[in-house]
């Protein structure tokens, strides 16, 4: 008796690894881009120079065309950060955990769920340089060599932010490109141009696929999936800490680190299934991203969102029993205050809307998942921007309390980096294969040995 086929509902019956290769690096090296892709792209690069002139206009002006005021000093520069860096934190965290976890639908999604970590992360990191008014200075939060030797502010969030995102931008460019390197030796061999045969041939380091080279490669390739779950928890965890490490009613609290790892996942994986539809159908992968793909992620997403639930629960338990009458005037004010219609519709996007994934006809729908994960995207960008609003709306001080408005330059930043994040995933799908095709074969062989 055969024991069960691994890649079942993952990739074709009679698929061979020529089609499977075929099929992603034609993509690539043969096929000119379409209409569809040439479109995409026009409007993304109108966005993206759209961000360049807002930052530029922030540059020459300050910070004061921003919605920013007194009472609520960040605004929308430090959300969009802890958003875009919760995003990031998700894909290299996917691809390693469920490389430890030996899923088998990893094979189709770890290569663009580690790029949008890298471009999400990279994306992150030009709020907080925005946020601090005299960005010409952003190379003193570095610890680099000087006259006067001195050293950053370890006590300032900001320090933290840097120390943790380019750590974990180094980390996951390492960890990307070590798992591209069997790939872009196929891609030198399967190259017309010598242009393209040095390039990638340059890029694929000697890779012969010898049998050491595969032992050693396995052997890195794990070691750095372990290093990757710590890391994705501490860089999160990081960012929570700017929260609460402060004496904020709202903010002053133990749970923001786990709370925001959840978070990130939760968002990370939404964003994950959003990527999937659209570079499944841009690059006509339905026989590698499957309908299953999209069910398994389904399942994950409803259990983020359980997750989230417990965590406002938490939230909500320790405000009214903490006995501190900042602590339930804040709890007060997230249900009645200036900002309770929009509370209310993040808790509808991030509790309410998942739930329609109990359903096994919803998770076997593409569009519908599709859909669940946009509306979460939007739930978890309102959850970062209400955590600064609704704190630093109803301080301590009366006097400093006021509601915050946002410009239209807030919002052309925030669509802005949208567009630069959509540019730079236009890119990545024409000059590298958006799934592994080592890891494909890997799953290949193993139906074969289960036969």
């Amino acid at each position: 008796m055969s024991a069960p086929d691994p890649a079942a509902g993952l990739l074709p019956p009679q698929a061979t690894y020529r089609q499977l290769v075929a099929t992603i690096s034609n993509r690539v090296q043969r096929r000119k881009p379409g209409r569809a892709w040439l479109i995409a792209f026009a409007l993304a690069s109108l966005m993206t120079l759209m961000l360049a002139g807002c930052i530029a206009l922030l540059f020459v002006r300050g910070i004061g065309i921003l919605g920013n005021n007194t009472g609520v000093v960040w605004g929308f520069p430090i959300a969009n950060y802890v958003w875009w860096i919760g995003i990031g934190n998700a894909g290299t965290f996917i691809s390693a955990a469920l490389l430890l976890t030996r899923q088998p639908w990893r094979a189709a999604i770890n290569r663009f769920a580690e790029v949008m970590t890298i471009f999400a992360v990279s994306i992150a990191g030009i709020f907080p340089i925005l946020h601090l008014g005299r960005p010409g200075y952003a190379y003193w939060l570095t610890p680099y060599p000087n006259s006067m030797d001195l050293w950053p502010q370890w006590r300032s969030a900001l320090v933290w932010d840097f120390a943790s995102i380019v750590a974990y931008l180094v980390f996951s460019l390492i960890f990307f490109f070590l798992g591209l390197i069997p790939d872009m030796a196929t891609l030198r061999d399967r190259a017309r141009t010598r242009a393209g045969q040095v390039i990638y041939g340059l890029l694929a380091l000697g890779w012969r696929g010898s049998a050491r080279h595969w032992q050693l490669h396995d052997r890195l390739y794990r070691t750095l999936a372990a290093l990757a779950l710590p890391l994705v928890v501490s860089v999160h965890s990081v960012a929570a800490m700017d929260f609460a490490a402060s004496l904020m009613p709202g903010w002053q609290e133990t749970i923001f680190p786990p709370y925001f790892v959840i978070g990130a996942l939760f968002s990370g994986f939404g964003m994950v299934v959003v990527l999937a539809a659209l570079i499944r159908q841009g690059l006509g992968l339905q026989a590698v991203i499957t309908h299953r793909h999209f069910a398994v992620m389904g399942k994950i997403i409803l259990a983020g969102s359980l997750g989230m639930a417990l965590s406002y629960g938490t939230e909500w338990f320790s405000a009214w029993t903490s006995g501190d009458p900042a602590e339930r005037e804040h709890l007060r004010f997230l249900f009645t205050g200036d900002y309770a219609p929009l509370y209310l519709a993040m808790l509808g996007c991030n509790l309410l809307v998942p739930q329609l994934l109990w359903s096994g006809r919803a998770r076997r729908s593409i569009a519908a998942v599709v859909a669940v994960a946009v509306v979460l995207n939007i739930g978890m960008w309102l959850e970062r921007i209400l955590i600064i609003w609704n704190t630093l709306s109803h301080t301590h001080l009366p006097a400093m309390r006021g509601v915050f408005v946002p410009t239209l330059w807030d919002w052309l930043i925030l669509a802005g980096s949208l567009g630069f994040f959509a540019f730079l995933m236009l890119v990545f799908a024409r000059i590298l294969p958006a799934a592994a095709m080592h890891d494909l074969g890997r799953l290949l062989h193993q139906r074969e040995q289960s036969r």
